[in-house]
């Protein structure tokens, strides 16, 4: 498949250098803008959704919340905010996760 019309990356930064990570982040992009494909990532790094036009929050498997355009420091605190509301949803030992798609 050379032009597909979607492109699934799971973590696709998650252990690549700074350097290389925005050159994938930016293939990406590059795929939305230029050759119109949609991308789903998933990520828990705020600084790679920051590339997404639209950023969907879950939190024990289970939609929370979304944001349009976010900046790295608006999704970190969406993340934060979310985690510790979980947290004190289900008791001090619980986690919660914030995954990306975009």
């Amino acid at each position: 498949v050379t032009a597909p019309d979607v492109i699934f990356a799971d973590e696709p930064t998650g252990a690549l250098d700074t350097g290389t990570a925005a050159e994938v982040l930016g293939l990406l992009r590059h795929a939305v803008d230029t050759l119109g494909a949609t991308v789903v990532m998933v990520t828990h790094d705020p600084a790679a959704a920051a590339w997404a036009d639209r950023v969907l929050f879950l939190a024990d498997g289970a939609f929370a919340d979304h944001l349009e355009r976010g900046s790295a420091e608006r999704i970190a605190a969406r993340m934060t905010a979310l985690t510790g509301r979980a947290r004190t949803m289900a008791g001090a030992g619980a986690g919660a996760g914030a995954g990306v798609a975009a």
